[in-house]
């Protein structure tokens, strides 16, 4: 697809971004922000309780971060006024109603103004509160489908889920949805009314029973890795991530729609600079716990193939990908991955890992470099389960 086509298609277009202080949603407006400067609007989401809070969020958590300085560089002075011009921030909350937006002149513009919606608003905690899960993942995936339908001018609505809707499926997975109530084992239909209706009638026999909020929340955790499991996913985000998409397939109407599942999103390759992340991610606890010494031991095979995607090649598939909807192509989910063309299997992360921290070193608190070993690659968790007994269960023993 041509560079020009896609810019053509940015061009004046007025776009609401939901989960905006999230690490993809940044570096998705930034992207825009450098490449089209003629956008005509962003929209972001924020949770926030006013327009004062929402500005400082977008303040200190989106453009004030560095992932913004080769716009900072760009513009210079003028940056401040380019993004006054180009950026609204909304307080708001997409596990409410018309998104929590309660100023109703600036809802009325959005939904006079908004050309495309991006939904990359979500709760990414493997083990996350049910009730929050639920409320987030779930019903606020149908929140933004309902507000984004009251837009006049809508092209379309984008909705970043994650490949990992798909479950525990292994070989080769093919760009299917989602259709209300399918489960991924056994014979009982899922039903997201009865789901919400257990997790209130969960939270009020506690309360009821005067649990305190710590074993409240200890309570609905285990309560939604219990439901994922019942269906057939591994735990609560992707099974809150996918009835998600159970409800956008389903009441989408003739609304122009498209999924993105990526697979685990690693730092930028190149955009806007090689090497920006924000927190620890995915494989990346993994290895900053070797690096400081507390991993030494891995449980793979070491062919085992891990899908990582640097986080601008996820952003620039979704530009494309809305480009090649908006000239109705009729596919509408997108796995974005590279198991299949580029994989990166366990022995490569494990050589990639040992190379780097040798040569750079993680410093600890007392000033000093941590030195690392090479590490115990363990194919099985029978081999794991035998040396943990010798590493560390017979000593404590003795």
């Amino acid at each position: 697809m041509e560079l020009g086509s896609i810019l053509q298609f940015l061009e004046n277009k007025t776009i609401l971004v939901t989960g905006a202080t999230g690490y993809l949603a940044k570096i998705f407006v930034e992207k825009i922000l450098r490449v089209q400067p003629n956008v005509k609007k962003f929209y972001l989401l924020l949770r926030a309780a006013d327009a004062k809070s929402a500005t400082e969020r977008l303040r200190d958590e989106v453009i004030g971060k560095d992932l913004f300085r080769v716009l900072r560089e760009k513009h210079g002075a003028g940056l401040h006024s380019f993004i006054s011009e180009k950026v609204t921030p909304v307080p708001g909350d997409i596990s409410c109603e018309d998104l929590g937006v309660k100023d109703s002149s600036l809802k009325d513009e959005m939904w006079r103004e908004i050309d495309v919606v991006l939904n990359f608003a979500a709760t990414t905690n493997f083990d996350e509160r049910y009730d929050v899960a639920l409320g987030i993942n779930t019903l606020g995936a149908l929140h933004v489908l309902n507000f984004a339908k009251k837009c006049v001018k809508i092209k379309m609505l984008v909705h970043v889920s994650t490949a990992y809707v798909c479950g525990e499926d292994a070989g080769l997975i093919l760009e299917q949805p989602y259709h209300m109530g399918m489960a991924k084992r056994g014979d009982e239909k899922i039903d997201i009314n009865f789901e919400k209706k257990m997790v209130q009638e969960k939270i009020n026999e506690l309360k009821l029973e005067d649990v305190p909020e710590k074993e409240i929340t200890s309570a609905m955790k285990d309560f939604g890795i219990e439901r994922a499991r019942l269906f057939g996913w591994p735990n609560t985000y992707v099974f809150t991530k996918a009835m998600g998409e159970m409800l956008l397939v389903n009441f989408k109407d003739s609304l122009p729609l498209l999924i993105i599942r990526p697979t685990m999103v690693a730092s930028t390759y190149k955009e806007p600079f090689p090497g920006w992340i924000e927190g620890v991610r995915t494989i990346d606890s993994v290895i900053v716990g070797y690096g400081k010494g507390r991993v030494t031991c891995f449980i793979s095979g070491p062919r085992s193939t891990i899908d990582v995607i640097p986080a601008d090649m996820v952003v620039n598939a979704i530009i494309v990908a809305m480009v090649a909807r908006a000239k109705q192509h009729s596919e509408i989910i997108y796995h974005l991955g590279s198991s299949f063309r580029n994989p990166v299997n366990m022995s490569n992360l494990h050589d990639f890992t040992f190379r780097y921290f040798s040569e750079h070193p993680w410093i600890n608190k007392e000033g000093e470099s941590v030195k690392i070993g090479k590490g115990i690659v363990l194919s099985s968790m029978a081999k794991f389960y035998t040396y943990m007994a010798i590493r560390f269960l017979l000593p404590l023993k003795v």
